[in-house]
């Protein structure tokens, strides 16, 4: 059964329907790009489908997830109101309208309309980062969660102006000679990985791990946990601005310090799960993948980029490990979403007649065939995807994509079954975007 933790404070969340927005959202984005991918791979699809896809995914669904699990849970963690429900509402519809339009236009090859849309992404982000800001700024002093959420903030202010400057040099190029367009790629993308997402990822599975897994950090965990909220964001951004400059004794040092904080992380998670004191959930169970997988990464990284940081195939990691790290995101995200969407529709729909009558428990809310059915694809077809990258064998490639793309689809069934059986009506206000009345 999952844990239902006592101390969380779910009188200071936003109403139900602003945070499943953003997650139905996502998830659609999460499996347009799954199908291009697939596509691609097959049958080549014609304007600049690979960065489309990488945006369908990295923007559209993870970004979206973060973007609707901060509005959710900065405000629970923190104890306080969300500083604007109508601001969290206006990310939504920024990110969303902007990244379907971005993405249009790179598939149709209608690069004029780049910065339009990029400006909306843009936007969208930057309303997050001010009022997930606001909210984090009322609840000082800050834990080691919502400092790591408040840099993740800064580093999506970065990184969207970066990509609001490459999507103008498509139009009108501006960038080189003297700044090489691939340098402000290779910057954009480690501040977006490395620097937003893997920054919100670690600060989310401090605390996850620990709450749902009934367990708490020792002396070890601790003194890893500070060297790792130093030494991870001054790596992520000597590594960025290493690569922006082509200075590579930058890069490199950035990169040992953004490595070594997550083996940090890598060493605290293993801990912490080892020791979790509740039968494994969906959400542990990928947690406790997640850790061999991001160890993996980091170990293959360590040569790669010590030795050349700024080769351009070497951008994600080391050459090869492209869909090794993408694995990570989508582990943590799936394993996330499997506790937060029945979590929130239980809350929401169950607590308050706990004790009066029978009610479900979180972990009965969803399918548990169809939620093994959607780990062995996922974690079958990443490993095969990964295993086609390395020997090169396109076939094993498409084939573990497909099947990794259907485990997807599968989970997608899962969670929108949750919603649908236990809380029809805020699936519907969430498809519609209605707006709470008291909403400021």
């Amino acid at each position: 059964m999952a844990a239902v933790p006592s101390d969380v404070d779910t009188s200071s969340q936003p109403p139900l329907a602003i945070p499943l927005r953003h997650f139905v959202v996502a998830l659609g984005f999460l499996l347009a790009g799954a199908a291009l991918g697939v596509v691609d791979t097959l049958w080549s699809v014609p304007g600049f489908a690979r960065l489309a896809h990488l945006h369908l995914l990295l923007v559209g669904f993870v970004c979206l997830t973060i973007a609707g699990a901060m509005t959710q849970f900065v405000p629970v963690w923190s104890g306080t109101a969300l500083h604007s429900r109508r601001l969290a509402s206006a990310q939504l519809w920024l990110l969303t309208g902007g990244l379907l339009g971005f993405v249009a236009a790179l598939l149709t090859g209608r690069l004029v309309a780049l910065p339009v849309f990029g400006g909306l992404v843009l936007a969208g982000f930057w309303v997050l980062a001010y009022n997930v800001g606001r909210t984090l700024a009322a609840s000082r002093p800050l834990d080691v969660t919502e400092r790591h959420f408040a840099v993740a903030l800064a580093f999506f202010v970065a990184l969207t102006t970066l990509g609001l400057g490459l999507a103008v040099d498509l139009v009108v190029p501006f960038l080189a000679p003297a700044v090489p367009r691939g340098a402000v790629v290779s910057a954009h993308a480690t501040l977006a990985l490395f620097g937003a997402v893997l920054t919100t990822v670690f600060g989310a599975l401090y605390q996850l791990v620990t709450m749902f897994g009934q367990t708490d950090l020792d002396d070890t965990d601790r003194a890893l946990q500070r060297a790792e909220m130093v030494v991870y964001p001054i790596g992520v951004v000597a590594l960025a601005a290493g690569r922006l400059l082509g200075a590579a004794s930058l890069a490199r040092l950035g990169a040992a310090l953004l490595l070594a904080g997550v083996l940090a992380v890598v060493v605290v998670l293993g801990r912490r799960l080892r020791d979790a004191r509740v039968e494994w959930t969906p959400m542990l169970t990928r947690y406790g993948l997640l850790v061999p997988v991001l160890a993996l990464w980091t170990l293959l990284t360590i040569p790669a980029w010590l030795r050349a940081p700024l080769a351009g195939d070497a951008t994600f990691g080391a050459p090869g490990t492209a869909h090794l790290l993408a694995m990570v995101f989508v582990l943590v995200l799936v394993g996330t979403l499997y506790h937060i969407v029945p979590f929130l529709v239980w809350v929401h729909r169950y607590s308050d007649r706990l004790g009066f009558e029978d009610v479900p428990m979180i972990d009965d809310l969803y399918d548990d065939r169809l939620e093994t059915a959607d780990l062995v694809l996922v974690a079958g077809g990443g490993a095969l995807l990964v295993a086609g990258e390395w020997a090169s064998q396109a076939a094993v490639r498409t084939l573990g994509g497909g099947a990794l793309a259907f485990g997807l689809a599968v989970f997608t069934l899962n969670v929108a079954l949750v919603v649908w059986r236990h809380a029809p009506g805020s699936l519907r206000r969430a498809a519609t975007g209605g707006v709470d009345a008291d909403q400021s």
